[in-house]
């Protein structure tokens, strides 16, 4: 995606041995030529009729390096120090050998389904894959972290090794969906889905591709999945309890929220949101016993939350899911990868949007560039208002309406966050603000 790599491999499908040694050769001539000592890499473009063609040389280790490791046994971190120090290479070519296959995704800070816009914030919960045999993690970061916008936003690189690709692609997938990470959004989901398509999964691979499979790589619509906001709305009323339980009296009848009435169970109403479907759920409860109403749809549901284990039966159905909850926000981190909802108040939140009404928001955190009009300037929609760089990238956000600009809440140099005002501005009458 934008020209860079978000999945590497090795062996590389379709690579014949005959080329594999032309393109070896190649690189090798190209290091002689400058007299190059030290750990190097040479990119080389391939055309379908076998032919390749030079791109460039970086005097380093590239990201992927790793997956080269795994197939060969080697550790070219150590041979790069070994070769800095004058020592030998502790092999020659044609002692290596291939074994297997290794694929390698970078794990980022950033959301895929918003044009891969970066993402920052700290990491308040972090797990990543246990380390194996199959599974490698290389990660430069812990939870408690913070992913800022002056860096590169990797998280994690995961890489995975087995016997043939079929089998490194189903590692691959058990590892995204493994991914846990509260704080900012990241493109494990994305991830996972692209290994699953079938131009990967089948080795018809070219630049274009994150193009070719854009129905495939689409995150699924939840809103006609009832068992989904069941386990969502379960697990809200759940960390709910146990949040607000005070540990001095924890047998005291006023820290129950089992919604008991005199006669009946009191069902208790959220607002949950999840990927940009917003729904009103009921839950009533009786023991392990639970009644979700959503969307016309009654959903009966039996089992609970242990620790942060949600183990429901739904339908004859049996739904697990570790549950994070970090404020009005709900992770679900199940076998198909994370879920995210968020919790709404109403009441609140219509007192709110009497304070932002008319404002415009970073849509990522960056640097102000620059303002563009003039405060009390008439506008037309689409009118460019400010400029806001993020991870070298400069944007442009315009007049979301017809309207008058009211004012700047930044200035040119200013840092700001996702989601905070820039802009007051007001609508002209008849137009959305």
């Amino acid at each position: 995606r934008r020209h860079q790599k978000v999945l590497e491999e090795a062996p590389a499908p379709g690579m014949t041995p005959e080329r594999r040694a032309a393109m070896g050769t190649a690189a090798v001539n190209a290091a002689r030529a400058v007299n190059y000592v030290g750990a190097g890499t040479v990119e080389f473009i391939a055309s379908p009729d076998g032919d390749f063609y030079f791109m460039e040389m970086n005097t380093r280790l590239q990201v992927e390096h790793p997956v080269t490791e795994s197939i060969t046994g080697t550790d070219l971190v150590e041979w790069q120090l070994r070769v800095a120090y004058g020592e030998p290479l502790p092999l020659q070519q044609e002692q290596l050998q291939i074994h297997g296959h290794a694929l390698e995704a970078r794990l980022y800070a950033e959301d895929a389904d918003r044009g891969f816009l970066p993402s920052t914030g700290t990491l308040r919960h972090l797990r990543l894959p246990a380390a194996n045999a199959h599974v490698r993690v290389d990660a430069g970061v812990e939870q408690g972290d913070a992913i800022t916008p002056y860096y590169d936003p990797m998280i994690a690189k995961l890489i995975v090794w087995d016997v043939d690709r079929d089998a490194a692609l189903r590692r691959m997938q058990q590892a995204l969906a493994e991914c846990e990470v509260v704080g900012v959004t990241t493109n494990a989901a994305f991830l996972r889905r692209l290994v699953m398509t079938d131009s990967f999964a089948g080795a018809k691979l070219d630049t274009a591709l994150i193009e070719r499979e854009r129905a495939a790589l689409a995150p699924p619509d939840a809103s006609a999945e009832p068992a989904l906001w069941a386990l969502a709305a379960i697990a809200a009323i759940s960390t709910e309890s146990a949040a607000t339980a005070d540990a001095r009296d924890p047998y005291s009848p006023w820290q129950a929220r089992d919604g008991w009435r005199l006669g009946s169970q009191a069902a208790r109403r959220l607002t949950l949101e999840h990927a940009g479907a917003l729904a009103v759920v009921d839950a009533t409860a009786q023991g392990e016993v639970w009644s979700i109403q959503h969307n016309g749809h009654v959903v009966l549901a039996h089992g609970g939350l242990t620790g942060e284990q949600l183990t429901l039966q739904v339908d004859g159905q049996l739904h697990r899911a570790r549950v994070v909850r970090d404020g009005g926000e709900l992770y679900l981190f199940g076998a198909h990868g994370v879920r995210r909802f968020t919790l709404h108040d109403p009441v609140s939140e219509a007192d709110q949007g009497v304070v932002d009404a008319g404002s415009l928001v970073a849509p990522m955190p960056g640097r102000i560039v620059a303002t563009l009009v003039a405060a009390g300037t008439a506008v037309s929609r689409g009118t460019p208002l400010l400029v806001l760089e993020a991870m070298k990238m400069e944007h442009t956000l315009q007049a979301p309406a017809d309207g008058t600009v009211q004012g700047y809440r930044v200035k040119a140099g200013d840092q700001v966050g996702d989601g905070a005002v820039l802009v007051d501005f007001e609508a002209s009458q008849g137009e959305p603000g």
